[in-house]
């Protein structure tokens, strides 16, 4: 992870937490971090494709919103095994950059609202701080509004 992540033109620290940060409230319980700022790495198949979507630890995303960003006709959840071969990471500790294979990636809008959030690092106990433009930069996503929409929006 850390040397896709050089690659990428980032400078990162991997820090690891044995009490474990496979959810997002995990996450940001062991960093002192507020969810929000946790970026969830979600894949979903798009008309057949596997696709990442980026989104912040409080959100959902919307399929509806994900396959309109996509230009899909059907958007569903990827399983355990099309998460792994998409990716090459388990679920609860997909990274947002250096997949097995290149994927589209798209970023919650939502995401861009923070100075600094926390991504997955290839481990479920594993994650690393990035400025989330940086981030977009080094994963070559497309911003867009995916999040399922909140009350008062």
């Amino acid at each position: 992870m850390a040397e896709a992540a050089a690659a990428a033109g980032l400078r990162i620290s991997i820090q690891r937490f044995p009490e474990g940060t496979r959810t997002a409230e995990d996450a940001a319980r062991a960093v002192g971090c507020e969810v929000a700022q946790i970026v969830k790495s979600l894949v979903f198949v798009a008309d057949g494709r596997p696709v990442l979507a980026l989104i912040s630890g409080d959100d959902r995303v919307d399929p509806a919103r994900l396959a309109s960003a996509l230009g899909a006709q059907r958007v569903d959840r990827a399983d355990r095994d099309a998460v792994r071969d998409a990716t090459g990471f388990a679920i609860g500790g997909v990274p947002p950059i250096g997949h097995a294979r290149p994927l589209p990636i798209l970023m919650d809008r939502r995401l861009l609202n923070h100075a600094e959030v926390w991504a997955a690092a290839g481990r479920p106990d594993a994650v690393f701080s990035v400025a989330p433009e940086d981030l977009r930069r080094a994963s070559g996503a497309r911003v867009g509004d995916l999040a399922v929409e909140r009350s008062g929006e």
